[in-house]
């Protein structure tokens, strides 16, 4: 009994592998090509990050060189970024003991522009806050003597 058994099985299994085989030979196909679609793709991802490497590069040199040339012409900045503070612009004019007008002339402003930046509805641009350290340095006989007319 041994022996149909085996031969049983063995038949079984080669009519199995023959039904199986064209099933199996369209899968391989199938794998192959998508093998060769993913090399290429992997190639291409390979292509493309060198060459956005190489243009980030170019952008980096770009952008020194940009830089360099405007700090070559621009003339040296300070430093030091200057603050502005509403209530120390209010309390030197009181101190001065001037008007907004008054001080609108030392900066070279108008009036109304003193009223909103003392209250903080707006900000000074930079070539005001560079004007408005200047004044904030001024002594009381300084301030009048600018103030008076020559």
């Amino acid at each position: 009994m041994n022996t149909f058994s085996n031969a049983f099985r063995a038949e079984v299994v080669r009519m199995a592998r023959k039904e199986l085989k064209p099933e199996l030979q369209g899968l391989r196909k199938a794998i192959t090509s998508h093998r060769s679609e993913i090399a290429a793709l992997k190639r291409e991802v390979k292509a493309l990050t060198s060459q956005l490497k190489s243009t980030q590069r170019q952008v980096k040199v770009t952008d020194t060189a940009r830089a360099n040339a405007v700090t070559e012409s621009a003339p040296p900045q300070k430093s030091r970024q200057i603050r502005f503070n509403a209530q120390a612009l209010a309390e030197k004019r009181a101190a001065l003991g001037i008007t907004r007008k008054e001080m609108a002339q030392l900066l070279g402003a108008s009036s109304a522009s003193i009223y909103k930046w003392e209250t903080g509805q707006m900000h000074p641009r930079v070539a005001q806050l560079e004007r408005i350290a200047e004044v904030l340095k001024l002594g009381k006989r300084k301030a009048l003597a600018l103030l008076s007319p020559q």
